[in-house]
Formats: structure tokens, C-alpha cells, sequence
């Protein structure tokens, strides 16, 4: 049965510094709640395309793409293709994308492009994950203001908190002037290893700060999730059994947990 748009939940993975596990979790989440019986749609906004690559999707199969949809030439529907995942869809990118930040400057409405393109149809998705390219350009703006929530992968790294606070004021900015309803669906810490007395450090600054809006699931650094993408798999397809996977997994059915807990509160 299809949705309309506003009972879909978008939620835009973003990060400006690039390396920090973004689109690992981008990837692996979608796969995550598509396992859950949800349906999925992944959105891949970075020209890298790493999230289509992540996914089997070679670039001759990315006939139709992000960038497509952003410069109004179609529609989500007509840009959605099918995974080798159940319940997942994929809207690719490819390096087109790159040219996007410059043709869109002179295009009418330019920070809704993505905004628009999502709210005149309706699609059968419960979720919408926006994999944003490491920056936060006009792109990732488009993000933002189509987004219900953000979601921050953070490398437990020193400048990680330096580059969390400016991209706190971004969203800020966003939510004040083009997107009242934008919120910070979580932060998960990434790249996590135990063993660093840096990274419990950074987790510790992290918490404090943001409370709890940082998931108690953590992804730990794991070899088997860096595998992955060079199999054209999720890692939860590559190696079900992998810490990696398992900690995707639990992250997915926190995020339905709280989700459902903000439901019964509201």
C-alpha cells in the first residue's frame, strides 16, 4: 500500500569531514530496517557513489540518479531501483552528481530541489535514508531542508567534537529559517575501539554534552565491515555473524525503540 510522503520518516546521514563511517551506516542501517520488515529506500546524494558501489550497483546499471532527480529531469519513483535486499530500494549517484552544486545555483529554489521532488509523490517507503557527501554545500542543504531528522555517524577522534559543534550550528541555522520541523534523530559514535583511552575519552565528552541523543549502540573498527564494500555487499550480508553487523543491527532496532517510545509520549 503506498504512503503518502508525510508518514515517511527521511532521515539525512551527514557528516562534513569525510572517513568517519557515514556511509557504512548508511548502507548498513538501510540493510538493518529493511531486515526488520521495513521498507527502505536509500538515497545516495555523495558523487562518489560509495553507497551504490556498497550495494552491487556498478556504474553502468546507475542510468538514472541522484542527480537526475535533483535537477528536476524525474521523479524519486522513476529514479528507485530495486536491490539484491528485500524491502530495500536504491536511488544511485554517480559523478554527475559533482556538477550539481554549480548547475543548481541558478535554478529557481534551489535549496528545495530535493525537498519538492519528495513531496510531489507518493511513495512506499517507511524509511528514507539520505547518504549526504562529506560537505555541507548546496547538496547537502537540499538535505537537510527535505530531512525530518539527521542522523551523525562521529569518529571518536580529537577533531571530531571540533567539526560536531559546527555542524550542530548549521543544523540550527536550518531548523530556524528553512526547516522548523528538522531534528537531530541521534548521533552514534563510529570506528570505536575500546582499547583507546581516546576513544572512551571522546565518548565520555560526547555524552555529557549531547546526553541522550547518542545511541548507546556504538560500531566498533572492524576488518570485516571494510571488507564489505569491496564485495558489492552490506556487511550484514557479507559476514552476518561480525561484530560490525551485529552492532548495525542493534543500532537499527534502538532507533525503532525510541521511535516507538516518542510515539506513545506524543
Amino acid at each position: 500500500m503506498n504512503r503518502k510522503i508525510k508518514s515517511t520518516k527521511i532521515i539525512a546521514i551527514v557528516n562534513q569531514k569525510g572517513g568517519v563511517g557515514k556511509t557504512t551506516t548508511a548502507v548498513n542501517l538501510a540493510t538493518a530496517l529493511a531486515a526488520t520488515d521495513h521498507k527502505v529506500l536509500l538515497m545516495d546524494l555523495d558523487p562518489q557513489g560509495n553507497a551504490s558501489t556498497g550495494l552491487g550497483i556498478t556504474n553502468v546499471d546507475r542510468r538514472v540518479t541522484s542527480y537526475n532527480v535533483m535537477i528536476g529531469d524525474v521523479g524519486i519513483a522513476e529514479a528507485a531501483m530495486p536491490t539484491s535486499i528485500r524491502g530495500l530500494s536504491l536511488v544511485a549517484a554517480n559523478i554527475d552528481l559533482s556538477g550539481a552544486e554549480i548547475e543548481l545555483v541558478n535554478m529557481p529554489k534551489r535549496e528545495f530541489r530535493l525537498k519538492e521532488a519528495f513531496a510531489g509523490e507518493m511513495l512506499p517507503f517507511d524509511y528514507i535514508l539520505v547518504d549526504c557527501p562529506p560537505s555541507l554545500g548546496l547538496v547537502t542543504l537540499n538535505a537537510l531542508i527535505a530531512a525530518d531528522s539527521v542522523l551523525i555517524p562521529l569518529q571518536c577522534e580529537f577533531y571530531a567534537l571540533e567539526g560536531l559543534s559546527h555542524l550542530l550550528k548549521t543544523i540550527e541555522l536550518v531548523r530556524g529559517k528553512m526547516n522548523p520541523k528538522l531534528s537531530i534523530q541521534g548521533i552514534v559514535l563510529t570506528m570505536y575501539d575500546r582499547r583507546n583511552s581516546l576513544t572512551t575519552q571522546i565518548e565520555s565528552d560526547v555524552r555529557e554534552f549531547l546526553g541522550n541523543k547518542v545511541y548507546q549502540t556504538v560500531i566498533p573498527r572492524n576488518v570485516r565491515i571494510s571488507e564489505a564494500p569491496s564485495h558489492g555487499k552490506p556487511a550484514l550480508l557479507y559476514d552476518l555473524a561480525c561484530t560490525g553487523s551485529q552492532a548495525y543491527l542493534k543500532l537499527a532496532k534502538e532507533i525503532l525503540k525510541r521511535e516507538k517510545l516518542e510515539t506513545i509520549a506524543a
